[in-house]
């Protein structure tokens, strides 16, 4: 298990500016990190939807405002085709930077102007801010964090495509969405119906055929499960799962 990480859930919340930035004030402001880094690292899930690349390039500017706050990360939601995915990962790329671009991408779009904001939230100076805001491992010495979400059956449809374009750094399946995709009722107490589980599992293959980690769940009974299998990144907020998954894979990174 990696780095601790903070994901601010912009879903559901029309205005997201001004809190978030006062939540990365406040990490900066309790900083640094026992690990020696500046704050921990921060991945919005933004409102956007994936479901064309139009609707990618019509709200793009919402990436640009959030990247402009000094994130580290974005996840996009609903993420349906990989024309969608593409435009996520060119709205997210200073055009100067030219990894990938010819093979699989064109030139970013993330205009100029926003480095005095996120280049001192990151620690570093606009310049290098401008170096160093790019997607790993597309750029081994970026570190930007993309991510997509399939979490609806088209996007299951397509994801073997979607998760091969180049700038992704991990992917999530989206259980509850997709129960609802599936025209299915969720039911905690019953197990996962077989429908799900194969989802389930085709989002992880294709995480593992393209070489990008796999997000998901985990409690203190299954955490040390989903690590034996490959699963690279855990969400949750329960410490206990969290010493659990920090034991099990010998982590010795300082953590808080």
């Amino acid at each position: 298990m990696g780095r601790l990480y903070k994901c601010w859930n912009g879903t559901w919340f029309i205005r997201q500016g001004p809190g978030l930035d006062q939540y990365i004030q406040g990490l900066i402001d309790g900083g640094p990190t026992k690990s020696g880094h500046r704050t921990p690292a921060v991945i919005v899930e933004t409102p956007v939807e994936g479901s064309s690349e139009e609707i990618i390039r019509f709200n793009a500017w919402q990436f640009r405002m959030i990247l402009a706050r000094g994130v580290h990360g974005i996840l996009l939601c609903q993420a349906e085709t990989p024309d969608a995915v593409r435009a996520f990962v060119e709205s997210c790329r200073y055009p100067i930077n030219m990894t990938g671009v010819g093979h699989g991408l064109e030139r970013g779009t993330r205009g100029t102007g926003s480095q005095p904001t996120s280049a001192p939230v990151w620690g570093v100076d606009p310049d290098t801010y401008v170096d160093k805001a790019e997607p790993w491992p597309l750029n081994p010495e970026g570190e930007l964090l993309l991510g997509v979400k399939i979490e609806t059956v088209r996007a299951l449809s397509n994801c073997e495509l979607s998760l091969a374009v180049p700038g992704l750094g991990f992917a999530e399946w989206g259980p509850g969405d997709l129960h609802m995709s599936f025209g299915i009722k969720r039911d905690p107490s019953k197990p996962m119906d077989p429908r799900l589980l194969e989802a389930r599992d085709r989002v992880k293959a294709a995480c593992e055929a393209n070489n990008l980690a796999f997000l998901e769940g985990a409690t203190p009974e299954d955490i040390t499960e989903k690590i034996d299998e490959g699963v690279r990144i855990i969400a949750g907020h329960r410490e206990d799962t969290a010493e659990i998954g920090r034991a099990h894979s010998k982590r010795t990174m300082p953590v808080g």
